[in-house]
C-alpha cells in the first residue's frame, strides 16, 4: 500500500500469459528444428554409359590376352634354348662321359697302337711305314717325326737294313681330359740289321701326349721316362 493508501502491490502474472510465452518460444525453436536440408546440387558430370564401360573392359581384355601371348611365346623359347643345352651337354660336352672308362680305352688304345707304329718299319716298306706312322701325329711332333725319318731313318735303314720291331708290354692312362691324354706305355723293342742279324733288344718307356683332333686322338708328344 502507498502512503496515500491505494495499494501498490504489482500485478501478479497469470498462468495463461506464461503459457502463452512458453509456447511462442517453443513454436520457434520447432521452426528452426523442422527445416529441411536443400537437396543436393548436382555436380554436372555424366554418370558413365554401359557403352562405356564395356569399351573399357574390352581394351583391358585385348592389353591382357597380348600379354598372355607374349608370356607364352617367351616361355616356349626358353623351354626351347633349354632342351637345346640340355641336349648338347648330354651328347657333347658332358665332361664325365667324355673321361670315363670307355673314353680312357679309347685314349689308352690311340697311344698303344701309335706307339707302334712309331717304332716300327722295315726297310722293304719305309715309305708305307712311316705314313702310317704320321696319320696317327699332330702338331710339333708331326713336323718333328718327319724331318727326323726322311733325313736320319731313312738312309741309315736302307744302307744297314735296319729293321725294329715294337712291341708295348704294359700301358695305362696317368691323365685324361675332354680334349687332352697322357698314357704312360712299356715297350720292347727288337732291332735287327746286317751288322746284327740276331738282333738286339731294349726296354723302355715313354709318357705319350695326346690330343683330340676332330673326335680322333692323335699323338703330339713322345717323351722317354
Amino acid at each position: 500500500m502507498s502512503p496515500d493508501g491505494k495499494n501498490t502491490e504489482p500485478d501478479e502474472v497469470t498462468a495463461d500469459e506464461v503459457t502463452a510465452d512458453e509456447v511462442t518460444a517453443t513454436d520457434g525453436a520447432d521452426d528452426t528444428v523442422g527445416e529441411e536440408p536443400d537437396a543436393a546440387q548436382p555436380t554436372g558430370e555424366e554418370p558413365e554409359t554401359s557403352t562405356d564401360i564395356e569399351s573399357a573392359g574390352t581394351r583391358r581384355s585385348r592389353r591382357g590376352g597380348r600379354a598372355l601371348v607374349g608370356a607364352v611365346a617367351l616361355a616356349a623359347a626358353l623351354l626351347a634354348s633349354a632342351g637345346l643345352a640340355g641336349w648338347l651337354y648330354v651328347n657333347q660336352y658332358r665332361p664325365d662321359q667324355q673321361t670315363d672308362a670307355a673314353a680312357s680305352k679309347v685314349a689308352l688304345d690311340a697311344a698303344t697302337s701309335g706307339t707302334i707304329a712309331l717304332l716300327s718299319y722295315s726297310p722293304e716298306s719305309l715309305d708305307q711305314d712311316f705314313t702310317a706312322a704320321k696319320a696317327r701325329l699332330t702338331g710339333d711332333f708331326l713336323s718333328y717325326y718327319t724331318q727326323f725319318t726322311e733325313q736320319i731313318v731313312t738312309p741309315a735303314a736302307k744302307e744297314k737294313s735296319v729293321k725294329t720291331t715294337a712291341s708295348v708290354v704294359r700301358a695305362a692312362v696317368s691323365d685324361i681330359e675332354p680334349d687332352s691324354a697322357e698314357v704312360l706305355v712299356f715297350i720292347n723293342q727288337t732291332t735287327t740289321s746286317k751288322e746284327n742279324p740276331d738282333g738286339a733288344f731294349a726296354a723302355s718307356s715313354v709318357k705319350v701326349g695326346l690330343t683330340k683332333v676332330d673326335g680322333a686322338w692323335l699323338i703330339e708328344s713322345f717323351d722317354p721316362v
